[in-house]
């Protein structure tokens, strides 16, 4: 609501300004009282203070028919007023602004339990704050049933997992819910009681009043002493003074009725004209005090309080009374341009908070938009979480930085606000409950492969130990995160058993790389007797020696590993190459040959699984020769009849008698295999 305009203000009409001139009157014109908020839901009007002036100045104070009192009207609009500002937060640093913003100094809500939240309201009703109350309670009620609610969302999806029906559940008796309800029905009761003994208490006011002004008309006709009679006007100016309020409708005719009659009676008692004098003096010197007062109000860095402070001068100022005729325009003229400043100002402020809200709607919006892109994001991760979780709040501590929105904007933005951070929220607990059941499942993994690592960390297979090993490793780093309480203990053991393994093996190493120089020596030097093979007369006598170099070439053991492609190549370049210099048929010498290699196989790991894999080959090769030598004598057949075939024929007849070569040479090799087993 925007605040009264004070700039138009008419000022006040001082009749019978003059007693020697009883005809003598001015303009009347209305006095209205200022509007007060009393409660956060009733409007009361601020009336006349108590008189406590001296009586010369009770005297003269309402010998005048006082005038329009400037008026604060307070328009229409659709996002501030005064009182609502009260209950927003504070613009500025100022103090007054401080002030204003009650609200600030109340708890949050949505993180209180049910039972501080019925504390809460509890507390409140009892001390019954002036304003703010319906707002509180309604946050509080707000706040109470959501969770509530949720506890029995939760209770009936609990019913429904463990086989219950949806008819069939029953949340119980809520000890806290009945507590709030009686609290509400209390409070309701006491504001119907309330409102009633307000309403009853202006009418008797009013009543009372009406009295009052009857009483004074009566003293026009008396015949009493001056002093009895003035003595009864002042007693019954008090007594009209110490009455409250009353109906709003009846305010304006009440005055104006009140000062038409006190008027009379000072026609009717024609008072000293000194004594006028002196109380129209005093007047103008309490109003030159109220413009002092006023225009200090200039210098207030708060509008709002100036504003505040500016409604309570105006009511003083119409207590007053008149002042002398010839100052009477330069006074108020003074008083009214004070006043049309500070509320220019007051305006200004006003216009000034709105456009701040509109900007504080804005950003908060754009933090609505942050906070709603996080929460609907696909987050599988425990890191991922934790930086969202961090963004969310640090969006929720800049959300806290920013003033109010517009009010037919504030809760809607918050509500947006306050959903996408509860869905977030809700998304995050849903992630850690599945967590924790996946946590258990990894930590039975893990300790599984802690005791498949420890069986293998004494173990002297090097090679397919350290595969195996290896291959644990990688499982484990496949298996996602366990409890944090057993994490750094899991991996410790894991780690022990591993690195027990690789020293040993490490150890063993250190003194086999000297083993295998060595070897690597003894090697060299076999190759160096066969390459400088002497040739006897008796081809049999030169294949058993070279068998003899073979079976010490087999039993020297490893090389080093880097050494062994290059040293098994020479030997075998080398045995081959007495082989063809020896008189031998072509098949002996790939026997020869074959003998040589199956005996390098036996010399290498694994060499059982090589020997068996190389009698496949050859058994394989075997039976395709069978099939393939079938086939051609079947086909043969076919061309001996003809003439024009010769050709044909001798060459199908020349793979047969190779492929019948190969055969032999194929089972020959085979007979080598076999006789390894005989």
């Amino acid at each position: 609501m925007k605040a009264k305009d004070l700039s138009n203000l008419s000022h006040e009409n001082e009749a019978n300004e003059n007693l020697d001139t009883p005809e003598a009157g001015g303009d009347s014109h209305e006095n209205e009282s200022v509007e007060e908020k009393a409660t956060e839901d009733q409007s009361v009007i601020m009336e006349t203070p108590e008189d406590k002036k001296e009586s010369s100045e009770i005297i003269n104070e309402d010998m005048e028919s006082e005038g329009e009192v400037p008026e604060i009207e307070v328009k229409d609009d659709e996002d501030v007023s005064v009182t609502e500002v009260a209950e927003e937060k504070s613009v500025g640093n100022s103090e007054d602004q401080k002030e204003i913003v009650e609200v600030q100094a109340e708890p949050d809500y949505t993180i209180m339990e049910k039972s501080e939240l019925v504390d809460r309201l509890t507390l409140l009703l009892e001390h019954k704050p002036a304003k703010g109350l319906k707002g509180k309670l309604d946050a509080i009620k707000h706040n109470f049933y959501k969770k509530h609610n949720e506890e029995v969302a939760e209770a009936k999806k609990k019913f429904l997992e463990e086989g219950g029906k949806e008819e069939d559940f029953d949340f119980g008796k809520d000890e806290l819910e009945l507590k709030m309800k009686e609290l509400l029905h209390d409070y309701r009761g006491s504001r119907i009681v309330q409102t009633r003994n307000l309403e009853e208490e202006k009418e008797n006011n009013l009543q009372i009043k009406y009295q009052i002004i009857e009483d004074i008309k009566d003293l026009v006709n008396r015949k009493e002493a001056f002093d009895k009679t003035f003595q009864e006007f002042r007693d019954l100016q008090k007594k009209w003074h110490d009455t409250g309020m009353v109906p709003q409708a009846a305010l304006k005719g009440l005055w104006d009725t009140y000062h038409h009659h006190v008027e009379n009676f000072y026609d009717y008692i024609k008072i000293n004209k000194e004594l006028r004098d002196l109380d129209l003096k005093k007047n103008l010197a309490a109003k030159v005090r109220l413009c002092e007062e006023t225009e200090k109000l200039l210098e207030d860095p708060s509008a709002v309080k100036a504003f505040n402070t500016l409604q309570k001068y105006h009511e003083q100022w119409r207590e007053i009374g008149p002042v002398p005729r010839e100052q009477k325009e330069e006074i108020w003229e003074r008083f009214k341009e004070a006043t049309t400043i500070i509320n220019r100002n007051h305006q200004e402020f006003y216009e000034g908070l709105k456009s701040e809200q509109k900007t504080n709607l804005e950003k908060k919006e754009v933090l609505c938009d942050k906070v709603e892109l996080i929460a609907n994001s696909n987050i599988e991760s425990h890191k991922d979480w934790n930086s969202s979780s961090k963004e969310i709040l640090d969006l929720q501590k800049e959300w806290r930085t920013i003033g109010f929105a517009p009010k037919k904007d504030n809760n809607r933005i918050y509500q947006r606000f306050r959903t996408a951070c509860d869905l977030y929220f809700d998304k995050k607990r849903k992630f850690y409950l599945n967590l924790k059941d996946q946590l258990g499942d990894n930590l039975e993994k893990k300790t599984e492969l802690c005791e498949l690592a420890e069986s293998l960390q004494d173990s002297t297979d090097w090679k397919e130990t350290t595969d195996k090993l290896i291959a644990i490793q990688k499982e484990w780093k496949k298996i996602g995160p366990v409890p944090r309480k057993v994490s750094e203990e899991l991996w410790v053991r894991f780690r022990a058993a591993c690195d027990k393994f690789f020293s040993n093996k490490s150890k063993h190493f250190d003194h086999v790389d000297t083993d295998h120089a060595e070897n690597l020596k003894l090697k060299e030097e076999v190759i160096d007797k066969i390459r400088n093979f002497q040739f006897g007369g008796d081809d049999e006598e030169n294949l058993a020696v070279l068998r003899e170099l073979q079976k010490e070439w087999t039993q020297i053991g490893h090389v080093p590993f880097k050494k062994k492609d290059k040293i098994q190549e020479d030997f075998r370049r080398a045995l081959n190459a007495v082989y063809d210099k020896m008189d031998l048929e072509t098949e002996d010498k790939e026997v020869q040959k074959f003998q040589s290699k199956i005996d390098n196989f036996l010399s290498m790991n694994h060499s059982e699984d090589k020997i068996i894999g190389e009698r496949n080959k050859i058994v394989g090769k075997i039976k395709q020769l069978e099939t393939d030598i079938g086939l051609w004598e079947n086909n043969i057949g076919f061309f001996s009849a003809s003439k024009t075939s010769d050709s044909i024929v001798q060459e199908i007849e020349e793979k047969i008698e190779k492929g019948k070569q190969s055969l032999k040479l194929l089972q020959e090799k085979l007979k080598v295999i076999d006789g390894l087993v005989s």
